[in-house]
């Protein structure tokens, strides 16, 4: 993948990943399912201008909701977790 915007989708705001950002110096991403752990490092480095340290990733599988007259699933989708090197922060969540 060569566009950094399409590996980074979303930022994940949860109760769980502002702990991790507060305490522990980790941010939660959405990214594409078909990017690896490099290409997230090397995105979120040059979106952001910070320094990575690692990225653990899942892949968190969708839910089976009910819709009209049957049953449908959401699509999966993959999870990253990226911690920062010393006192690197993004500034994206600081007004949160």
């Amino acid at each position: 993948m060569s566009d950094y915007f399409s590996i980074i989708k979303r930022p994940v705001v949860t109760e769980k990943s502002s702990h991790l950002r507060e305490e522990e110096n980790q941010y939660v991403f959405e990214v594409a399912t078909a990017a690896n752990k490099v290409e997230i490092r090397k995105a979120i480095e040059s979106l952001f201008g910070v320094r990575v340290a690692e990225v653990r990733t899942s892949i968190v599988r969708g839910k089976v909701r009910r819709m009209r007259r049957g049953y449908g699933k959401t699509p999966n989708w993959k999870k990253a977790v990226v911690s920062l090197q010393g006192d690197d922060v993004i500034e994206l969540f600081e007004g949160v």
